[in-house]
């Protein structure tokens, strides 16, 4: 709520003058039935059709400037609605921007993206109906009981009754229902995940025939929503049959006794319709404050999702004044270094220590989950070692700035990852001044020149979302020639040539060679083929170092290693 509080600061002006109108709308709501009862009591009564006439324009006069009145209302509160929630998901997808690895993974994509969409328009929905509604139907119905008072005192203690069973029945199905909107939204999360999943795996599952599984894993998600979003549906749809009857009641109560008056003379046949009315007028603006209680409910119950991850702290500090320039010769050194995850059991790197100087080529082998990924994303501080140390580049790496960090380490992902716009726009990632001819030179060495020439456009052939209509090997080659672009003093290639044949692979690795020398590359894969001629290879095992040295020494003295490159090579040194 504070996150809300300190948006609408900006909006003062809407939020006050939109309730205002709304109050004003409501004042003219108020005097009608008296306007009503006159016509009733004086010009019906006497036959004076000037009269009638004269109250029948009032009214529309009446009704007119109500209407402009929430024209006017709903003008400000839609403003103000639409603001806060404009501000609420910037500010919420910065602050996600912000979160490390670690967060993310605990939070999970899926209740990240229901809470960035759905929340925040649950939210926006609370303000808008806040500001229009909230003080409005209050001011109706207890300005209604006052006008009771003012037309009849004892027949106005009806309406006191019924507004304190109606309030009890209100608030009542509020308290019940409040607290299931938040396990509502969390329910959703997992069939947004489960869709989300599905999406974005949907080649798998049908290559694997899961189809089926996948499907009854989605209805069970979904029956589970279904199945709490029922029950409180139907304690909310109680609000509505309860108010009614309870008004309905009033009314009878209030026809039968002054009926009783009005026989008596005193009371008018005007203002008994006046209270009749009012009473009607007290059923209208109750069930919209019911409705108004069960958004704000939604709204409340978003609010705290959106709340709790904006309150959620990033891990990682990176100093404002910190280091940015290299020192000595070391790129980048592991010392006893473990690393567990958010709610994993096991660690997934143990005691690892080794030094990679720079101009230096490092492979980096293993099995699947042997913990490689795991490793070269603690050189970029994508997360921070439970224990031991980092050094990059002569300095500890929590001591870098976070930009002088990224600029001096590039990664590119086991998962190619291109976003919508041009192949230019996506290479200009890596280096937004970078020219016609260093674009060029990076795709020459990514050997993404060739295809890119083929392009009618060239550089500025359209790209589509991650990079739907480029294969998966112009995806990879493009992606590394995105992070040469930007010319790195570390570049980590984490599985990035799985989709590449074993030519391209080769020509790849024969222009790795011409970098920079003073560029270190750390290559991570599960070919041997890739790492010959790395200046180390680091093998891993189950999270922990099974050996370190060049390909001639690994494979007279490592025993992963070689059995790795046994089952890529037939006898005789052929690639199987």
């Amino acid at each position: 709520m504070k996150y809300l509080l300190k948006l609408m600061k900006k909006y003062r002006l809407q939020g006050v003058l939109a309730p205002l109108f709304k109050m004003l709308e409501a004042i003219f709501d108020l005097m009608v039935p008296l306007v009503v009862a006159r016509m009733i009591d004086v010009g019906i009564a006497t036959g004076d059709m000037g009269y009638i006439l004269a109250q029948c324009g009032l009214m529309v006069l009446m009704a007119l400037v109500g209407l402009l009145c929430s024209f006017t209302a709903q003008y400000f509160s839609a403003r103000a609605a639409i603001g806060v929630s404009c501000g609420l998901r910037r500010m919420l997808f910065d602050h996600i921007q912000g979160l490390g690895f670690a967060e993310t993974d605990t939070l999970g994509k899926s209740t990240l993206l229901t809470r960035i969409t759905s929340d925040v328009n649950q939210v926006q929905n609370g303000v808008n109906m806040f500001l229009r509604l909230f003080l409005r139907s209050p001011f109706i119905v207890f300005g209604a009981m006052v006008m009771a008072f003012a037309i009849d005192s004892r027949i106005a203690w009806i309406f006191v009754i019924g507004i304190a069973v109606l309030s009890v029945i209100v608030f009542g199905v509020m308290r019940w229902t409040s607290p299931l909107y938040k396990k509502i939204q969390a329910r959703l999360d997992r069939v947004t995940g489960a869709a989300r999943e599905n999406l974005s795996g949907v080649r798998v599952i049908r290559a694997f025939g899961r189809e089926e599984a996948e499907t009854q894993a989605f209805s069970d998600a979904n029956e589970s929503l279904v199945g709490l979003q029922l029950p409180v549906s139907r304690i909310s749809a109680l609000m509505n049959p309860l108010t009614f009857v309870v008004v309905n009641l009033c009314i009878a109560a209030i026809l039968l006794a002054g009926g009783r008056q009005v026989d008596g003379g005193l009371l008018l046949s005007g203002d008994m319709i006046a209270l009749v009315n009012y009473m009607s007028q007290i059923l209208v603006e109750l069930v919209k404050l019911a409705n108004l209680i069960v958004t704000l409910s939604k709204a409340a119950a978003s609010a705290r999702r959106v709340g709790e991850i904006l309150d959620t702290p990033s891990a990682m500090a990176f100093p404002e004044n910190g280091c940015k320039t290299p020192q000595g010769n070391v790129a980048v050194r592991f010392d006893r270094v473990h690393l567990s995850y958010a709610g994993a059991g096991d660690e997934s790197l143990s005691d690892i220590s080794f030094t990679a100087l720079r101009g230096q080529t490092i492979g980096v082998i293993g099995g699947t989950g042997s913990g490689k990924s795991s490793l070269v994303h603690l050189i970029p501080r994508f997360y921070d070692a439970t224990a031991g140390s980092v050094t990059l580049l002569g300095s500890d790496i929590k001591a870098w700035e976070k930009e002088a960090l990224r600029k001096r380490v590039s990664v590119v992902m086991q998962k190619a990852q291109l976003f919508k716009g041009t192949i230019r726009s996506n290479l200009l990632w890596g280096n937004g001044e970078a020219g016609e001819e260093e674009l060029w030179s990076a795709l020459e060495i990514a050997q993404a020149a060739e295809f890119v020439r083929e392009k009618k456009a060239g550089l500025d052939e359209p790209v589509e979302q991650g990079g739907r209509n480029l294969s998966g090997g112009q995806r990879q080659r493009l992606t590394i020639a995105r992070a040469l672009v930007g010319k790195p003093d570390i570049l980590i290639l984490d599985d990035a040539a799985s989709a590449l044949d074993y030519a391209t692979d080769a020509a790849l690795r024969r222009a790795l060679r011409t970098l920079p020398k003073d560029m270190t590359v750390f290559i991570v894969s599960q070919r041997t083929s890739s790492l010959m001629h790395a200046d180390q290879i680091i093998v891993l095992d189950d999270g922990e170092i099974a050996g370190i040295g060049d390909h001639e020494a690994l494979l007279q003295g490592c025993d992963v290693y070689r059995e790795i490159h046994e089952s890529q090579f037939q006898e005789g040194g052929k690639q199987a």
